[in-house]
């Protein structure tokens, strides 16, 4: 009997791509072999969309070949590839939300009876599928619309499972779920690998990648670095093939005593409709991590600090003197600046130029700007000293990476010399150089005295970062820890397994 690896599922040599004399791509080899999860990782920019997408068949690689199950291909499209037995599950779902599961599932191909679809065949069908992986509960006439996040990734795997997907790409699967639904997408990862499906698992999230993957293939500006057998490496060597720095390094040193003025913000008894009995001061000079699972008020109490969903009760102090913060231009106003953790929906105007969007919080509450103007001069200096990577500043925003995305919008708020900055997860979806620079802004801004409070649902991030933490649980603070906490006293507050502590 051998002990040799089955032969591979999926085989790419040499693959290359350009797109108008750039090289985005450049001789990749990768394989992966039947029921494995082979993790794809990388920084922005380092070419795993480009590489996805030709093996999707969304573009067609200038040199190299694909071959699957040992037969070269070559594919016209995507619905080719699909027809091969690959499919992809994008981080955005392309799911009709009108529609129903078993419509979304067989959409394009239901089944006919008589010269009409066949809705009890499609229906039975979508239903076997769910129960395949396990998801028997959820109805196959059910309106998509109306499904949870984690529910309607559900529907784009077992859609691909509908066109007999042998291979299966993951981008950034886990980006819009709620920690206890990363879970269920755990298991159902490892039912596919069970019925024999491999799939490549592009993700930012080192902890996802080591729990879930075999190998792990690091690309850096469009050439593959090295692949990597995941039981043999550690997260440090992973991230040097990648940024070329020790994992270490991803986090500034905390602020020192002297570095923490007086209280900038305070807020007593606050509430509103998600928040009740909120207490918590905030310093110049320092960073407030505010932790707890996903739902327990983390994103509330940012936003009712901005104004979008105010408090209702209890007083809020900025430097001692009582405020009414009723909406985010009266918080901008205040000195209060709101990195909002939905980038593209609340963050960007996707269709703008990277200058305008770094304009945005001016034009709101400033007069007298202009194009040429001083303010438009200061912006463009901050641009620059956030090190935005972008081909001008006139290009459109939609087409930066996310982590260049994120400095824009930082500079936007830099342009107001906020005394409150408000992070709500300042990093997710961007990779792991971006976030170190990110963590670097976010420390000068604390020592050049601003007051910074940080949302992170990343537990080495928000303990990395953070002077103090504040868990939240049920919409309360239930309880603060100092730095050096360690994972486990933040997960034992946010779940109620310690005492509450005043903050």
């Amino acid at each position: 009997m051998s002990d040799d690896p089955p032969s591979p599922l999926l085989t790419l040599r040499g693959i290359g791509k350009s797109f108008l004399g750039v090289r985005v791509l450049e001789g990749v080899d990768l394989d992966v072999r039947p029921g494995e999860v082979h993790a794809v990782v990388g920084e922005n920019g380092a070419g795993k969309s480009t590489l996805m997408n030709v093996v999707s068949g969304v573009y067609a690689p200038d040199e190299g070949t694909v071959a699957l199950a040992g037969t070269l291909r070559t594919f016209r499209g995507p619905r080719d590839a699909q027809r091969a037995g690959i499919g992809i599950v994008h981080q955005e779902f392309n799911l009709l939300p009108e529609r129903t599961v078993a419509e979304n599932v067989y959409l394009g191909h239901e089944p006919v009876r008589r010269g009409l679809v066949d809705r009890r065949a499609m229906l039975s069908r979508t239903a076997a599928f769910l129960d395949s992986v396990g998801e028997s509960a959820l109805p196959p006439d059910a309106l998509v619309g109306q499904l949870r996040v984690a529910q309607q990734q559900v529907v784009e795997i077992v859609k691909a499972l509908a066109l007999d997907a042998r291979l299966l790409i993951m981008d950034e699967p886990t980006a819009a779920l709620a920690d206890h639904e990363v879970e269920q997408l755990y298991a159902l990862v490892r039912r596919l690998q069970g019925q024999g499906i491999g799939m490549l698992y592009v993700s930012h999230r080192l902890k996802e990648v080591f729990d879930l993957s075999s190998r792990i293939t690091v690309l850096k500006d469009g050439s593959r670095v090295t692949t990597l057998d995941t039981a043999e490496t550690s997260a440090d060597e992973l991230v040097r093939h990648m940024v070329g720095r020790e994992l270490s390094s991803y986090y500034p040193d905390r602020a020192r005593p002297e570095e923490v003025g007086s209280v900038r913000l305070t807020v007593r008894n606050g509430g509103c409709r998600k928040l009740r009995g909120i207490d918590l001061s905030l310093r110049a000079g320092e960073v407030l991590g505010i932790g707890g699972l996903h739902g327990s008020g983390r994103s509330a109490l940012a936003r009712a600090l901005f104004g979008v969903s105010p408090f209702t009760t209890g007083e809020v102090t900025l430097d001692g003197v009582p405020v009414r913060l009723r909406s985010p231009r009266a918080a901008m106003r205040a000195g209060i600046a709101y990195v909002t953790e939905d980038r593209k929906g609340e963050g960007i105007v996707a269709g703008q130029s990277v200058l305008d969007n770094a304009l945005l919080a001016s034009r709101a509450v400033l007069p007298g700007w202009t194009a040429r103007g001083a303010r438009a001069m200061r912006v463009r200096e901050l641009l620059a000293a956030v090190d935005v990577r972008a081909a001008g500043e006139d290009q459109e925003i939609r087409f930066l990476s996310g982590g260049n995305q994120q400095k824009v919008v930082l500079a936007r708020w830099l342009a107001l010399a906020p005394r409150i900055l408000l992070f709500d997860e300042p990093t997710r979806g961007i990779d792991v150089g971006a976030k170190s620079a990110i963590h670097d802004l976010v420390r000068e801004l604390a020592r050049d005295g601003a007051a910074v409070l940080m949302v992170s649902s990343e537990l080495p991030e928000l303990l990395g970062m953070s002077d103090r933490i504040a868990v939240m649980r049920d919409g309360r603070i239930a309880g603060e820890l100092p730095a050096g906490a360690t994972e486990q006293d933040v997960v034992a507050l946010a779940v109620g397994a310690a005492p509450e502590a005043a903050a």
